[in-house]
This record gives C-alpha cells, sequence and structure tokens, in this order.
C-alpha cells in the first residue's frame, strides 16, 4: 500500500516531551501521545473496522502506562514553562525553514 505524502508527514509528527512541565501533561496531551506512537508503530492513522477495537485498546493502555510513568519521574530540574519552550521551537523552525528557503 502505497500513503500519500501528507499521510507520511502526519504520521512523522514528533512527539512531544511531557515530563517536567509546569502545569503537568493534560490527559489529552498524553492520549495524543499515545494516539501518535500507535498511529506510527501500526502505520495508519485511521485503523480498518476489523483493527479499531485493537487499535484503540492499545492506544488507551499506552496512555494509562504513560499517565503512570510522568507521576512517577523525578527530577532535579526546575519544571520548563509551556510557553517559553514554545517560543524556542518555534525560532528554530524559523531558523530551520529560513535556511531550506
Amino acid at each position: 500500500m502505497l500513503l500519500s505524502f501528507a499521510t507520511l508527514c502526519f504520521m512523522c509528527r514528533n512527539i512531544r516531551t511531557l515530563h517536567n512541565f509546569e502545569p503537568a501533561a493534560t490527559e489529552d496531551e498524553v492520549r495524543s501521545a499515545a494516539l501518535q506512537y500507535v498511529r506510527k508503530v501500526s502505520g495508519t492513522t485511521k485503523p480498518s473496522k476489523a483493527n479499531t477495537e485493537p487499535f484503540e485498546r492499545a492506544v488507551e493502555e499506552i496512555a494509562a502506562i504513560t499517565s503512570r510513568l510522568l507521576e512517577e519521574l523525578v527530577s532535579n530540574a526546575p519544571p520548563k514553562d509551556r510557553e517559553i519552550e514554545a517560543a524556542k521551537a518555534r525560532a528554530r523552525a524559523a531558523e530551520r525553514y529560513a535556511a531550506t528557503g
């Protein structure tokens, strides 16, 4: 099966770091990361009817494990600020795209 360029780009989106942020990662952020992981591993963004149940079960199980991991991790570093990290990412992207354009 050939995948379109748009599908590949969507599937290759980076899973963002969720640990050591203030405020802590939300349930939606954890589920989004789990969904992205399952999409990447399975090679599909939308499973067939036959695979919907195992796909969704995997997302839920990975989200639960990820939540537990995030609750148990400790860090000596001060929590990162989401807005500052987002601004840094935008600056890196602008620099990267300016270099290619």
